[in-house]
């Protein structure tokens, strides 16, 4: 720890189902929600935060904009926009007002032009062709679907409601737990009894939690069941800013360990307005992902102040002060505060990919994924470089010792420079090939992905080099 303190992390597996009471006294049944629009044309749900981020990477935004693009002045006749709506709009957005009722929408948008005498921002472009009549309905946003009017925003909670028991009613309401740090905070008595840790100590968890996305997208960074890993560590108020630090160093520090170490990556400290109610301060740790124009979150670091403990001792024992602790040497009461490092598994999977993904022309198969040796999923291969001449009868006993340790393949089909290829696209850090020399030597060639350079090695010694290698 920060200034060569000790301190201790306990692992803890909690209930995803949980007492409903946990979620209220969290919060999180009436402050869990998001704004949720619906298009009155195709009938589809979109979160209002990201509506526009949805329409701007929408075929048929892109598509009518480029109208827009290659006119000087930023105007567009009516009878080129007519066209579009009814060739490519028809296709690319049914529900846009401009392709169900271009000489009406037209008619009005042309006097709006006239109004405002200079071209039309190409935000309020969009909003234009998805209004018929200005006077009866003002400019709308559009569905990033299908080009429809969206309602106005309603709250949505976004966690998953099940019933437990035989009888389906009010009182039998459950909910999957939508984060793992409220089971983590209902045990926190239970683990200090039980374990006879002290403060400053962590309880660490990693496992499923469940949201009712609307929209889930871009492969596994936003989906419905997702793995989570989260510590909540408790400390005394007045070094609770020390804690926040050490854990918002260490954990940036993990992902650059880890092979995420380009400009790609940052550590954001959040401004006043985006922290929570209860937070003194929050540092999101983001990577910028390819399908994105801005960084998005891997993990938030929060300092979380005393609010969970106090909540859920209000809660259960109608007292906030009821999981205070008593300080060793002034035999104060205090509530602990909690720094919380919050981690997605699948977003830091999903960016060691896109950090790994690697193009080299000279290569056989030019794409391969350099992914860190200690999160390869395959961590070493072994090929005979033909399956004769007693080439397998030696690399069978090294791929078995290997395999007791490691996630091993062994591989004897196709060319060598096919076997490497396959292997560079899984992303494995080393080859092991026996070859003619093998049997004159005892010694075998061990191939690295990232650079394709060779070394031989004994063949005593395949075990030993790989170890110290991923240093596991």
């Amino acid at each position: 720890g920060p200034n060569g303190l000790e301190y201790k992390m306990v692992g803890i597996d909690c209930s995803i189902i949980m007492n409903p009471k946990v979620w209220e006294a969290s919060g999180h049944v009436g402050g869990f929600q998001d704004p949720m629009q619906t298009c009155r044309q195709c009938k589809k749900l979109h979160r209002a935060d990201q509506v526009w981020d949805g329409i701007k990477n929408s075929e048929w935004a892109r598509s009518l904009g480029e109208f827009y693009q290659k006119s000087p002045d930023g105007l567009v006749s009516g009878v080129a926009l007519k066209k579009w709506a009814q060739t490519k709009g028809r296709k690319l957005a049914p529900g846009l007002a401009l392709v169900r009722n271009p000489e009406v929408t037209l008619s009005w948008l042309s006097e709006r032009v006239e109004e405002k005498g200079s071209a039309i921002d190409p935000i309020d472009i969009l909003r234009h062709v998805a209004t018929e009549q200005l006077a009866q309905t003002g400019l709308v946003t559009p569905c990033p679907d299908c080009g429809g009017d969206l309602t106005e925003p309603r709250q949505f909670n976004l966690m998953f409601e099940s019933h437990a028991g035989a009888v389906r009613d009010e009182g039998s309401k459950v909910y999957l737990r939508p984060e793992t740090a409220q089971g983590i905070f209902v045990n926190f008595k239970n683990v200090m009894d039980s374990t006879r840790v002290k403060i400053p100590f962590g309880m660490a968890q990693i496992g499923k939690s469940f949201r009712n996305e609307i929209t889930p997208r871009n492969f596994t960074f936003r989906s419905r069941e997702f793995e989570q890993m989260e510590i909540e560590f408790f400390c005394k108020p007045d070094t609770s800013r020390m804690w926040y630090e050490f854990w918002r160093d260490v954990r940036l520090k993990w992902y650059e360990s880890l092979g995420i170490q380009s400009d790609k990556l940052r550590a954001r400290e959040q401004t006043d307005d985006e922290l929570a109610h209860y937070s003194d301060a929050c540092t999101d740790i983001e990577y910028l992902f390819p399908f994105s124009d801005e960084p998005q979150e891997l993990e938030g670091v929060a300092h979380r102040g005393d609010f969970d403990l106090k909540a859920h001792g209000k809660a259960a024992k109608g007292k906030e002060m009821a999981f205070a602790v008593v300080d060793d040497a002034t035999k104060e009461r205090y509530v602990p505060h909690v720094i919380e490092p919050s981690a997605g598994v699948d977003r830091f999977m999903l960016a060691v990919i896109c950090e790994a993904y690697s193009y080299d022309e000279n290569r056989a198969s030019p794409e391969f994924l350099k992914i860190h040796p200690r999160l390869a999923p395959i961590k070493a291969a072994v090929f005979p470089l033909v399956a004769k001449d007693g080439m397998p009868e030696i690399a069978e006993p090294i791929y078995r010792q290997i395999k007791k340790l490691y996630p091993c393949q062994y591989d004897a089909k196709q060319s060598i420079g096919k076997r490497y290829a396959r292997m560079d696209e899984a992303g494995t850090p080393f080859c092991f090939t026996i070859d003619g020399q093998s049997k004159e030597d005892g010694t075998v060639t061990v191939r690295n992905r990232d650079d394709a350079s060779q070394v031989r090695i004994d063949t005593t010694r395949c075990v030993e080099y790989l170890r110290d290698k991923l240093g596991l």
